[in-house]
């Protein structure tokens, strides 16, 4: 498979004056979360962790700033953000769906769990409603094997699901 690559020497980040690392978050990154390193690279999934759990998710003036926080590359922590699924570039909802597509949860009716939520949202999976409410994704395992098919919203696990009693739980969210 051949490379695909683009032009992002002219990519415009978007800024604002506030930083999004600001000075409390320096602060309880320094007192707790540097001194559990070796050195302050190490510390590059807490601290991208930490913005995002105060904003959302992680800007790309908010990368450049940790960057030189931690005293590393930008494109450095970039590459180690666009590694990890848990990590977001842009908003995600306020509710994020997770679906499990383990083996486990494939055999017990994950693709029609899937297909009843994209028809239900009206997005698909790596996309987010118009309202911002929801963001579907998949996930390769949440570890529930036993109580398969299995889905998160945010960080709260929904086992046994069917395509009708998660319509429910989504419901409730509404």
């Amino acid at each position: 498979m051949a490379w695909i690559t683009k032009n992002s020497a002219e990519t415009q980040i978007e800024r604002r004056t506030e930083p999004w690392l600001d000075d409390e978050l320096k602060a309880m990154l320094e007192k707790e979360v540097l001194p559990r390193f070796p050195d302050k690279r190490a510390a590059s999934l807490p601290t991208m962790h930490a913005i995002q759990d105060k904003h959302g998710y992680l800007p790309y003036q908010a990368i450049e700033e940790a960057a030189a926080f931690l005293e590393i590359k930008a494109a450095d922590l970039l590459d180690t953000a666009t590694f990890y699924e848990e990590y977001w570039l842009k908003p995600h909802g306020k509710y994020v769906i997770w679906v499990c597509q383990s083996l486990s949860c494939e055999i017990m009716g994950e693709p029609s769990l899937t297909d009843r939520l994209k028809r239900k949202l009206g997005i698909d999976v790596g996309e987010t409603t118009d309202d911002g409410k929801f963001t579907l994704m998949k996930v390769e395992c949440l570890g529930s094997c036993g109580t398969a098919p299995c889905a998160l919203v945010n960080h709260k696990l929904h086992e046994n699901i069917t395509p009708h009693n998660f319509e429910q739980v989504l419901d409730s969210l509404e």
